[in-house]
């Protein structure tokens, strides 16, 4: 399973990068392959785990805002193993391609 997902906190104003770390501390702290970007940290892993580290990373930022809003995309695609690097590499073939 892939996911990408958002954890934002609610009522804290525009600076919002210190909750934000701390989700992202749970997620690298989680021994699971993940990515972070300017929008998104995705994880990949067996269902249960991943949810769990998404569950604990959503409680990191609630424990320091109260209120937090969660986006969450999944791809579950069983059998398939480093989709987080898998699904790009095909992209790049096909722009290489022309």
């Amino acid at each position: 399973m892939l996911v990408a997902f958002s954890v934002t906190p609610v009522g804290v104003g525009e600076d919002v990068a210190a909750p934000v770390a701390a989700a992202v501390r749970v997620v690298r702290d989680s021994g699971l392959p993940n990515e972070t970007n300017a929008m998104f940290t995705m994880v990949e892993g067996e269902w249960a785990e991943v949810l769990e580290v998404v569950r604990q990373a959503t409680e990191a930022v609630a424990a320091q805002c109260g209120r937090v809003s969660l986006v969450l995309k999944a791809d579950i695609r069983p059998g398939v193993s480093d989709a987080l690097h898998g699904k790009v590499a095909s992209l790049e073939r096909h722009l290489a391609d022309g």
